[in-house]
């Protein structure tokens, strides 16, 4: 088993954390997707969409996303649960995770993508436009979160999550990807200092 990443990109961050708060050990092997490597015959046999993380099972399977490949640990190894326990917090956590994903981590990695020029060879044609727009999405979601986090300690409430490792990432990305914080937002600022000071964090 193996799992095949670029250590500085932010999706396979996602699945270190998530592995680190299971306290899981697989072995990392690294490729430069900013490099040919990542359409390179062998990579793009495993993975036709060219992204990592990719993770190798033993027998030769290969799984891919992010959300998947911590599903698949989440099945085998239950605890810590970080999908959630039970129907409704379940369907709480699923519920803030596509929001986190889809809606902040989706908005920042496209202002980055459409917004540095190093990123042009990979995401063809970069529209400028589109990554500016996706600022103003990404500081109206943080606003949001901000309001939600006023009453629990978590995003999906009183339990750590996939929800908070992929707000984290998203959040930290922001600096690379050139957007500010919005002022005031201090719920966000007191769950951001608790999650970073996770041990896995640093994973």
């Amino acid at each position: 088993m193996r799992i095949i990443e670029t250590r500085s990109a932010p999706n396979p961050r996602r699945v270190r954390i998530f592995l680190a708060e299971k306290g899981i050990s697989v072995p990392f092997e690294e490729i430069d997707i900013m490099t040919e490597a990542a359409k390179a015959p062998t990579f793009s046999a495993l993975n036709p969409m060219q992204r990592v993380p990719v993770l190798v099972l033993d027998d030769g399977t290969v799984i891919s996303e992010t959300v998947a490949i911590c599903r698949y640990f989440e099945e085998i190894y239950p605890e810590p649960a970080l999908f959630g326990r039970g129907a409704l917090e379940r369907a709480t956590v699923e519920m803030w995770s596509r929001r986190m994903e889809l809606g902040l981590f989706g908005a920042i990695a496209h202002a980055f993508r459409h917004l540095n020029q190093k990123m042009s060879h990979l995401e063809v044609p970069q529209v400028t436009a589109w990554g500016e727009a996706n600022k103003d999405k990404a500081r109206s979601l943080l606003v949001m979160l901000d309001d939600a986090l006023k009453d629990r300690p978590f995003i999906a409430g009183e339990h750590y999550s996939i929800a908070d490792i992929t707000a984290l990432v998203a959040i930290d990305f922001m600096k690379p990807a050139r957007i500010d914080m919005p002022p005031g937002l201090q719920n966000i600022a007191r769950w951001r200092q608790a999650v970073s000071a996770r041990p896995s964090a640093q994973a």
